[in-house]
């Protein structure tokens, strides 16, 4: 029985990570236990974002949690999730329970920062989350949005080399360089023409 009490427990993600002038958003679909446990985005030491963002930005795992959200956050990257709340017993997006999700206020975050141009996934279930949900709203308030699907840095997205998904994860550091036209558009965003 203590089982299923603990999956029925609906879970709560965090504010966004967002700085003063954020100019791309990368959202996740809802932080792992250990996130939660930790309080911090990408808490699980087997995440590779961090020390993708270390790579990238500097904001090194290596570096106290609040340093890694300050250097991200003052080169223009916003961190959130597409899932404000959801029952999701464990940590993969595969247990989240159908019906239980609670969206972002997407609309409201993106009309405050207009600067955000282009919106990463990290991982599909995040892009899918964002195209079935919020992209209707926001095609309204933001119809000049740029979306790119990247590979989940989750240890449980393992059919991919940290050095793969390194690669494909460089597109975060060209879109703000303004280089992002070797990147095909992900159906997000063919959707949104």
């Amino acid at each position: 029985m203590p089982d299923n009490a603990a999956s029925s427990v609906q879970i709560r993600g965090f504010a966004p990570l967002l700085g003063i002038d954020p100019r791309v958003l990368i959202l996740g679909s809802m932080p792992s236990v250990a996130s939660l446990d930790r309080q911090e985005y990408y808490g699980k030491p087997q995440n590779a974002f961090w020390s993708i963002m270390g790579e990238l930005f500097g904001a090194g795992p290596e570096l106290e949690y609040g340093e890694r959200v300050d250097k991200l956050t003052a080169a223009g990257i916003a961190v959130w999730d597409v899932l404000a709340a959801c029952v999701r017993p464990g940590s993969l997006d595969s247990a989240i329970v159908a019906g239980s999700e609670e969206i972002n206020d997407f609309v409201t975050l993106l009309a405050q920062f207009p600067q955000v141009g282009h919106i990463f996934f990290n991982g599909r279930k995040a892009e899918q989350l964002f195209r079935r949900v919020v992209l209707p709203q926001v095609q309204v308030v933001r119809p000049g949005l740029h979306f790119i699907s990247l590979p989940s840095t989750s240890p449980a997205m393992a059919a991919l080399s940290r050095a793969e998904k390194m690669q494909r994860w460089r597109a975060v550091r060209d879109a703000l360089c303004g280089n992002l036209a070797k990147y095909p558009a992900t159906r997000a965003a063919r959707g949104a023409q």
